[in-house]
């Protein structure tokens, strides 16, 4: 009896094994695919931000009273997928201007942007640059591409199956992440 106990042992130690080098190769191949099916994604939801996203502004000035007038608006509406928790220090396009908030959005023409919005106490204004897939997860993580599958499910912009599918590897991808941390 003590050996057919120690074979299922080792048998189900191989199997656990087994399983973690599976998931391993599992998450392998989705960080590898990862800025794809960003990619597809964003261009999915790119589709339907015209209806639901929102103008933001370009510029604007304020006065001592902190009310915006002059204001100024991107032409193309666009939806937050995600916001930086420490911005970075100054813009790209101009040093001297502080970033006091920091965030990533999906235009209407489906594509990723960063908007770094500066105030000087008088003028507020943005600048905003095309962000790549790659560096788009790397500066903001998985929680914009929850955001775009938010907006899948919400706006019906895929069949079930595919919904259930992604909910199945975000998952995976949440689960791996907190035993990560």
């Amino acid at each position: 009896m003590d050996e057919i106990v120690e074979q299922g042992f080792y048998r189900l130690r191989n199997l656990v094994t087994e399983t973690k080098d599976a998931q391993n190769a599992a998450a392998a191949e989705i960080e590898k695919e990862n800025a794809k099916l960003l990619a597809m994604m964003a261009h999915t939801v790119g589709e339907i931000v015209c209806e639901v996203g929102q103008e933001f502004l370009l510029k604007a000035k304020m006065d001592t009273k902190g009310e915006l007038y002059d204001q100024k608006y991107y032409a193309e509406k666009m939806i937050i997928l995600g916001k930086s928790a420490d911005p970075v220090s100054f813009r790209p396009d101009n040093p001297t201007k502080k970033v006091d908030q920091q965030f990533c959005v999906l235009t209407e023409k489906g594509e990723i942007m960063e908007l770094m919005f500066s105030n000087d106490g008088f003028i507020i204004d943005t600048y905003a640059s095309r962000l790549t897939e790659e560096d788009a997860l790397a500066f903001y993580g998985y929680d914009i591409i929850y955001m775009l599958y938010s907006a899948m499910r919400d706006y019906a912009l895929a069949q079930e199956d595919v919904l259930e599918a992604l909910n199945l590897t975000l998952g995976f991808i949440q689960r791996r992440n907190e035993t990560e941390q």
